[in-house]
């Protein structure tokens, strides 16, 4: 039987999502499950790792049972994952030793600061491309093998494995046969150096974790082996990985050198490809791997926001000022502007290019002709102008003016916040007819590694729904982005 369609897996934060493509990359159809935040304690963020398991599978199962397709037509299976997350688990049982600490969790931060004094930073930079920050996993390994009794014992005797999310579903999804990860998840464990491709010994013995509980690093294109038949009957490929970034940088086919993208998701994050080149930033950026195919690496400067489109669920759920995201475009373009009012969305701290874990949010320029809708208005801009800060030091790094932004994600269907980041830029912003390229972008590198399409088709097939033009004047926008870093200086941590 003809392969018709490509299954594309994208665990996120806050949902896990299964989409169905056609040849044409065209999305048939796709299916969404939340699943619960846990909050233990003050700056703690975890998840269920059966439950993001389960949550997952359940989705696939249903799109494929409503569309009612032929599990034969489903050429292969792609996965996209929220990064930097991790998971301990049983090698036998496959049960979770802890919950999974989640990308945005601060626990670590002391200790990240710890490993700062003891004069890591330098070697960590350039081997890693990152920065020390409680964000990335390796902290959060150490963190379990402290903190979770005989955890760290039973791992030195090969009885635990760990991994990023990709790793995890993967190895559910084999029926526990393969132990990988890829190139772009790897690069945000800062345990895997990017120059040599290859886990960093030297990290490692920092760290204490013993080389046996870490997944082997592959292609981010390539059957990794097959589902095990418990689960959908018969055996389909696992054939491309990417870490969600990446994936969506792919999936708006940003793959020359100099071509850059924005996701709004649940944190806002801007990649710009910079080839075969690692460039090192000296602005607060990191270096990150953005694919590895055919035994070519392709290598990326990103700017990391924590808080986007999480702001924006913060006025739903915990301000209750709207019912639904979609509300706050009218609300916003009803305005003139927000009476000087800027929100810091610093809920976990300031990523790129401030690099503050102890900063926490504010909103600033309250009056009392302020209401919630200037809130809401400030909240959508506070994402364009965090953007805007990564954009200026990407441009300084890379040496690289940039005249159009690729977005997607959630929050780029929202007109005015689209407007308003092609007025703050100065540039154009080109939003593509499938906003969902982090699913794409997955299933993109599955189809390419059996063939489904070719590299030149991804290519043709791209489309542009709309573009945004700016046309603020120059003088607001230095006026407006200086009120902003006023703001943001406001919240960073400060010693006594």
């Amino acid at each position: 039987m003809s392969k018709k369609y490509i299954l594309s897996l994208d665990q996120g934060t806050s949902s896990s999502r299964s989409f169905l493509f056609d040849s044409e990359s065209n999305i048939i159809d796709s299916e969404q499950k939340e699943f619960k935040q846990y909050y233990p304690n003050a700056g703690w963020v975890e998840h269920d790792p059966l439950e993001i398991w389960n949550s997952q599978i359940n989705t696939a199962k249903n799109l494929i049972k409503k569309q009612n397709i032929d599990l034969l037509e489903i050429g292969a299976i792609g996965i996209a994952n929220q990064r930097e997350t991790i998971i301990l688990w049983d090698k036998v049982t496959g049960n979770p030793v802890y919950n999974a600490i989640v990308w945005q969790d601060k626990r670590t931060a002391d200790l990240c600061q710890k490993i700062k004094k003891e004069g890591w930073s330098d070697y960590i930079k350039e081997n890693t491309g990152l920065i020390i920050d409680s964000y990335f996993s390796a902290t959060k390994i150490q963190w379990i093998f402290k903190n979770v009794p005989k955890v760290k014992e039973r791992a030195i005797k090969g009885e635990i494995l760990a991994g990023t999310i990709d790793t995890w579903l993967a190895w559910k999804l084999s029926g526990g046969k393969i132990h990988i990860t890829d190139f772009s998840n790897a690069s945000r464990t800062m345990l895997f150096n990017i120059r040599e491709l290859k886990w960093d010994k030297k990290l490692i013995d920092l760290f204490e974790i013993p080389e046996n509980i870490l997944p082997e690093v592959k292609s981010s294109s390539e059957i990794y082996g097959y589902t095990d038949k418990s689960i959908f009957g018969v055996e389909i490929p696992i054939s491309g990985i990417a870490g969600d970034q990446q994936a969506a940088l792919f999936g708006q086919t940003c793959v020359e050198k100099g071509m850059a993208k924005n996701t709004y998701g649940t944190g806002c994050f801007m990649l710009m490809n910079t080839g075969n080149e690692i460039i090192e930033s000296e602005t607060g950026l990191i270096t990150t791997i953005a694919w590895g195919i055919n035994g070519k690496i392709n290598y990326a400067l990103e700017g990391s926001v924590f808080i986007a489109g999480a702001a924006i669920k913060w006025l739903r759920d915990a301000l209750k000022i709207i019912k639904s995201p979609s509300e706050t475009e009218q609300i916003a373009f009803d305005l003139d502007d927000t009476e000087g009012v800027y929100v810091v969305p610093a809920f976990s701290g300031l990523g790129a290019p401030y690099w503050d874990m102890y900063a926490r949010g504010a909103i600033l320029g309250l009056t009392q002709g302020v209401t919630d809708k200037h809130i809401i208005r400030s909240t959508l801009e506070a994402l364009a102008y965090q953007t805007m800060d990564v954009l200026k030091v990407m441009e300084k790094d890379s040496g690289i003016k940039l005249h159009s932004l690729n977005v997607d994600g959630g929050a780029c269907a929202n007109n005015f916040l689209m407007q308003f980041q092609s007025d703050i830029l100065n540039v154009e912003v080109k939003r593509p007819e499938n906003i969902e390229t982090t699913a794409l972008g997955a299933a993109l590198l599955a189809g390419l590694s059996i063939g489904f399409w070719t590299m030149d088709e991804i290519i043709e097939r791209r489309k542009i729904e709309k573009s945004f033009i700016p046309l603020m004047k120059e003088e607001n926008r230095q006026k407006l982005y200086e009120g902003w870093i006023d703001a943001v200086e406001r919240t960073m941590y400060r010693k006594k």
